[in-house]
């Protein structure tokens, strides 16, 4: 949760937030009359490419099947009756026999190279065939993988958390700080390796889903992990003239993925760890040369901390790693100063290597993986592929997650061939490593455009922000080639999903600060600037939304859609602001994941809160979707506290239609300090997989002697009691049921 309230905002580029448009669509004569005429989403829903998409899927419930959950302050997974959750693992479980339990006291012989990661967040599920190879159907043995976004509670890893450092004494305490001081070699290590990936064996037994320890599937891909940059060929060299460091002097091959958070499943059945908040874990000592105008353009748009905080100062955008005493390039790399004649002399380029989706085989323990770069570089929020459809490209559409950030979509050039399925990271070369990269407009006339990020473009080609040199600086550099070319800033895109029954796209757009959200910075896509009265009394759009589209002609090389505003987060009471009609039953804030069962057709709805959580802990919905278009243009009024002055404004937008109670319902309340975040089921949709990430991440320092916001799932039985851990669960009905009918 609270690392976002640290996020510099990036994004200073003057695109609009569409009040802008709004003007220009009225004085479009055609456009006029359509808004003017009240056709809405309705009416754009018949237009020429707008067809609905047949799946051949039964169609969705009417309603819902469960009873709604209530809120809950619990430290503990709340769930509807006649449900129930087992832990599958949790932080720090060892994945080889050999290896002692978890402690979860931070012993430091606990090292982690070979134990589930922290903070588990994305994930999916790839089934094995008697054959060893990938199969789409349920055969009892699988393979996890599960994200690890680790960054905000590392103390909890140490005996005594962050070990003070040598200059002042002060204890290390949550993200962001600390003082600057030399760090201990093993801790780093520690925190470095419980990063990344966790790709485990499950097996169905009597008792349910278990991890499969020494299984030869099992590996951690951490921060260390070699892996290969990947790319366009025509740009290949160019992609890599920006990735040289002393430890690959040909930029061909980088270290490990970071702070993996969405994720996606591609049609040939490889998993894409998406990296987010990658740029915190860097920092720029005072020692070097001066960077060049270009280089600082590209850190500071990308959150990369340009240089070290003053002397003395207790504040950091990094966790230290790069101050360990010792000349080791695992500790060197963090530091991205240009000590060196050149850039195969340093690191200066290492945070380059970084802010891309990575592509890993589940069922090759030995494959190496791979940063695909055509699918751009900024905070990867998810990768969902749309429906796939044989002798047609795909599309991957991604999320930049940061306020006022934007969202993406990625084509591939080749066309979709089934018989790729099981091809590992041969198909992904052929299918990822080429296409063309597009940032989104949305536009105030309920319609969008793809604009493609392209150095044929003149307004990318000359910048002023940033001078592009290639088509590879644009893909390296895609969050100053999307402001180029006019795209939306959004409220913090994160989790797209598709509704595999239409072909629609998802996207939870989180929430927004009062700094970017005022009734007079409002535009149609983003249409709420207001103040939370209760509680935590926070402003802008605090509760977040969830925005869906779908392509003209379903097709994946759409470069337009049509689009509408799916729910507003909200509290039950907050009036004017409640615009999807919520209630106790139901109300939520802070959407983040997103996932559509294929089983059911449920859309469930995973929150990361900092705005509702004086009433609730973040949770889990599920939601009956609807389509596009199926509700109508409404008028938001919007009022707060501006500078002291309060503000007042109005903004149209389109809304879904309401779904009430009967299709919209809280199933899941998680414990006490968690995010709620990463889900994957059975095809028969009556086990889902469920990640339970930070709890107690609101803890105070370990060595302040107080006790921990959360100690689950120590508190039910499972492992240690005593500290917090993160944890996959597995939720099934008690009768065997299929889940939330």
């Amino acid at each position: 949760m609270s690392h976002h309230d640290l996020d510099p905002i990036c994004n200073t580029s003057d695109n609009p937030h569409f009040q802008d448009v709004l003007s220009q669509s009225l004085q479009n004569p055609a456009r006029r009359g359509l808004l003017r005429g009240g056709l809405g989403l309705a009416g754009l829903a018949m237009l020429p490419g707008c067809a609905s998409l047949t799946t051949g899927a039964p169609a969705a419930p009417k309603a819902l099947g469960f009873a709604a959950v209530e809120k809950s302050l619990l430290d503990n997974v709340i769930l509807p009756p006649g449900y129930q959750y087992s832990v599958l693992h949790a932080t720090g479980d060892a994945l080889d026999s050999a290896l002692a339990a978890y402690s979860n006291r931070g012993l430091e012989s606990d090292d982690w190279s070979r134990r589930i990661g922290d903070h588990h967040d994305g994930m999916d599920i790839y089934y094995i065939d008697a054959n060893g190879r990938y199969f789409e159907k349920d055969t009892g043995r699988a393979v996890l993988c599960v994200n690890h976004e680790s960054s905000a509670d590392a103390h909890f890893m140490h005996p005594n958390g962050q070990t003070s450092n040598k200059v002042s004494g002060k204890k290390f305490t949550q993200f962001g700080d600390w003082d600057l001081g030399v760090r201990p070699e093993l801790e780093v290590l520690k925190e470095i390796n419980h990063h990344g990936v966790s790709v485990v064996e499950i097996v169905k037994t009597p008792q349910g889903w278990r991890i499969k320890q020494d299984s030869p599937l099992n590996r951690r891909i951490t921060a260390q992990t070699p892996v290969r940059i990947s790319g366009p060929r025509a740009s290949i060299e160019q992609i890599r003239s920006l990735m040289v460091t002393r430890w690959d002097t040909a930029g061909a091959m980088a270290r490990g993925t970071l702070n993996n958070c969405g994720h996606g499943k591609t049609p040939w059945g490889t998993y894409l760890g998406c990296e987010e908040n990658w740029a915190y874990y860097f920092q720029t000592t005072g020692e070097g040369l001066a960077l060049t105008a270009k280089e600082l353009a590209s850190r500071k748009r990308y959150g990369v901390a340009a240089a070290a905080p003053a002397a003395g100062s207790t504040k950091s955008v990094s966790q230290g790693w790069h101050t360990v005493s010792s000349t080791d390039d695992r500790f060197a790399r963090w530091n991205l100063a240009a000590v060196g004649a050149n850039a195969e002399k340093d690191f200066r380029n290492e945070a380059n290597t970084f802010g891309f989706n990575v592509e890993i085989d589940p069922l090759a323990p030995n494959s190496t993986p791979a940063k695909r770069v055509a699918m751009g570089r900024f905070a990867h929020e998810a990768a969902v592929c749309g429906v796939p459809k044989a002798g047609e490209p795909l599309a991957f559409y991604m999320g930049c997650d940061s306020r006022n950030e934007y969202i993406y979509k990625f084509v591939t050039t080749a066309v979709w061939d089934p018989r790729d399925v099981g091809g590992g990271m041969a198909a992904g070369d052929k299918y990822l490593s080429e296409g063309k990269l597009y940032a989104a407009r949305f536009d105030a006339s309920g319609q969008g455009e793809w604009l493609e990020l392209t150095i044929a473009d003149p307004r990318i080609a000359k910048h002023s922000a940033y001078p592009f040199a290639s088509q590879g600086d644009v893909l390296v550099h895609a969050r100053h080639a999307a402001d180029a070319v006019g795209a939306t800033k959004m409220d913090r895109p994160e989790w797209g999903a598709v509704n595999h029954r239409n072909g629609e796209i998802y996207f939870a757009l989180t929430n927004n600060s009062a700094a970017n959200r005022t009734p007079g910075k409002t535009d149609a896509a983003n249409p709420r600037a207001y103040m939370d009265m209760d509680g935590k009394k926070i402003a802008g759009n605090p509760n977040g939304h969830i925005i869906r589209f779908k392509e003209a002609g379903q097709t994946a090389t759409a470069k337009t859609f049509a689009w509408d505003i799916f729910l507003f987060g909200a509290e039950e009471d907050m009036g004017d602001a409640n615009l999807s009609g919520l209630t106790a039953k139901n109300s939520f804030s802070s959407p983040d994941g997103l996932w559509f069962s294929k089983a059911t057709g449920i859309c469930w709805i995973q929150t990361d809160d900092g705005a509702f959580t004086d009433e609730t802990n973040c949770m889990m919905l599920a939601a009956i979707p609807g389509q596009v278009g199926d509700g109508g243009k409404v008028t938001v009024k919007n009022k707060m506290v501006v500078g002291g002055v309060e503000q007042t404004g109005t903004q149209e937008t389109f809304l879904g239609a309401a779904l009430g109670e009967a299709q919209l319902r809280r199933f899941l309340v998680a414990p006490a300090g968690a995010e709620v975040t990463g889900i994957t089921e059975t095809p028969d949709g009556r086990t889902l997989f469920v990640n339970i990430q930070h709890p107690g991440e609101l803890s105070k320092p370990l060595s302040s002697g107080a006790a921990p916001q959360s100690v689950w799932p120590g508190n039910q039985g499972y492992g240690v009691a005593g500290r917090p851990r993160s944890a996959t669960i597995v939720i099934t009905r008690k009768d065997g049921g299929v889940i939330g009918l």
